[in-house]
Parts: structure tokens; C-alpha cells; sequence
């Protein structure tokens, strides 16, 4: 598949802003099963200073400074992306969920590049809570590509989507006792579960190209940035898996950058000085096949 994706950032003061300084990760990674064609980030005003360079992780961070003073800044990224579904190694899948655990056979191919994704980090930590929770798809020797599949299908089946519940800065215990949340939440969530069993898991940030129901014309701007999980499941292989959708990452889904939870891979952040004591932010995203 091939989309043009579309992501609107607006921020608007009420009094004017005289710096701004700003990360996004917007641009999408290229990878086996995605080809980036065309991707750029334009911001307005136009900043005095515009770098763009690799994280950690590897993903592509856009760093921008805007010194004329203003009251609306704009942050708008347009790429052109090709994407496959994701193959995967039948026999990496079907070895006991207990094998890929990096911190516990560290000796294991990929087990170096995999081990920060099985630490606990700020909002996907080791939990018992989460560990209890995800028991019931972990039993001795079942398959890990069957075991991750399992609980994503439960916290699917258990956890009910609303964008009311919670926030940016939810915790796990608040997931778990509402038992509701966001895409962003459930990912926080399954990592918690895998990385408490010794697990790697890590977070994706990009989009998810939505289809309108029978008779309606698709909507621009409707599309929102999604979140799921990649957990490793050996060597150099990770499972992507989308527990908002109960469903594997397919062909339907871009992705743009990824780390330990969301406070890596935050699409837009930054710092900005004025005197300013409202503001408002508005996000448009638009993902069209092509």
C-alpha cells in the first residue's frame, strides 16, 4: 500500500511567544517492509535555526528554534510511504515464550539490542499487577507469538476505548483500575506485561490508515497518530502487534519512530518563553491511499 500522510500541528497563544524550541518525530523510519519516498517537516514561522539528526533508537528527530515573535506556530509534516505487511520466522514464533527473555539468556543473537526494550521505563515499568494480569496468556511452554497474540486479544477484549479515561501522563494502576483508555494506553500496558515476564517490548508511534463505513466518503483530517507494540521474539525479529485493534501491524500501518514508551517518540515537544497564560492545540492528520 501507499499513503500520503498529512500531520498539523497548530499551537495558538493569546500573548506572543518570542522562542520556541522544539523535537518532533514525525518523519517515518525506512525499514524492510517500508519505503520512504518523499517526507519533510515545514514549520511557521519560518525558524532561524532547522537541524535534523538520528536518536538513539534511530529514529529521524526534527529540531527547529523560532525567534520572531509569534502567536501561532504550525508544524507540518507531509511524507509518501510504501508499505508491506511484515513477514516473520515461523520457528523464532514458536519456540516457548521463555527463550527470547534477554536479561535471562543474555547470550542469545539480537539479546544486546533488545535488552533496553525489556527494562522498565516511566510509563511501561515492571508491575505485579501487570505481571498477574498477563499470566494467564504466559503458561510454561506455550509458543511466544501465540502467548503475545493471546494477551493482546484479552486487554482488546477487557479494556474499553475511551478517549475520556485517561491521559498523557496515566499511570498503569489507573489503566488497570478503569479498565478503559486510549491506543497510547494499551500500549503502555502491554509493555508493562511483557517487560514484567522479561520480555522486550518496545513502543510505535506512526499511523493507522482508517476506512470509512459502507456509503460514506472518507474523511480528511479524521486519521489521528496510533500507537502499538514490537515484541522480540528473537534474533532480529519483532512481533508488531496492535492491541487497540486486536490485530497484527499489517500493510495498514505506517510507522514513524520508536523507543521504551511515549515520552520517547512524543510526535511534538518543546520549550517556548512568553507571557502568554492560554493556549490551545489542534491536530490534523490525513492518511491517503494513493
Amino acid at each position: 500500500m501507499r499513503y500520503r500522510v498529512s500531520h498539523a500541528t497548530t499551537y495558538t497563544y493569546d500573548e506572543p511567544v518570542t522562542d520556541s524550541l522544539g523535537i518532533a518525530h514525525l518523519l517515518p523510519r525506512v525499514l524492510p517492509w517500508q519505503e520512504v519516498e518523499e517526507a519533510r517537516v515545514e514549520v511557521s514561522p519560518v525558524p532561524g535555526d532547522m537541524s535534523w539528526d538520528r536518536d538513539y533508537y534511530g529514529n529521524t528527530a526534527t529540531y527547529f528554534q523560532v525567534t520572531e515573535a509569534h502567536t501561532v506556530l504550525e508544524v507540518h509534516a507531509t511524507s509518501e510511504v510504501e508499505v508491506s505487511s511484515p513477514s516473520y520466522d515461523a520457528g523464532l514464533l514458536a519456540r516457548p515464550w521463555t527463550a527470547p527473555r534477554p536479561l535471562v539468556h543474555p547470550a542469545t543473537p539480537g539479546a544486546v539490542a533488545a535488552t533496553d526494550f525489556a527494562l522498565a521505563s516511566g510509563q511501561a515499568p515492571h508491575h505485579p499487577e501487570a505481571a498477574a494480569y498477563a499470566a494467564a496468556s504466559f503458561p510454561d511452554g506455550r509458543p511466544v507469538g501465540e502467548a503475545v497474540t493471546d494477551l493482546v486479544r484479552r486487554i482488546h477484549a477487557d479494556f474499553a476505548y475511551d478517549k475520556t479515561a485517561t491521559t498523557v501522563t496515566s499511570t498503569i494502576e489507573e489503566i488497570l483500575e478503569k479498565r478503559a483508555g486510549v491506543c497510547q494506553d494499551f500500549a503502555h500496558l502491554t509493555l508493562a506485561c511483557v517487560r514484567s515476564l522479561g520480555l522486550a517490548g518496545r513502543y510505535v508511534s506512526g499511523y493507522l490508515a482508517t476506512t470509512p463505513p459502507p456509503g460514506q466518503e472518507r474523511l480528511v483530517g479524521a486519521d489521528a497518530s496510533h500507537a502499538w507494540v514490537a515484541v522480540w521474539v528473537g534474533d532480529d525479529e519483532w512481533l508488531a502487534l496492535d492491541p487497540t485493534n486486536d490485530s497484527r501491524a499489517d500493510d495498514r500501518y505506517v510507522t514513524v519512530a520508536w523507543g521504551r514508551d511515549y515520552a520517547d517518540v512524543v510526535p511534538v515537544k518543546g520549550v517556548i518563553f512568553t507571557e502568554a497564560k492560554r493556549s490551545t492545540l489542534q491536530v490534523a492528520v490525513d492518511v491517503a491511499p494513493y
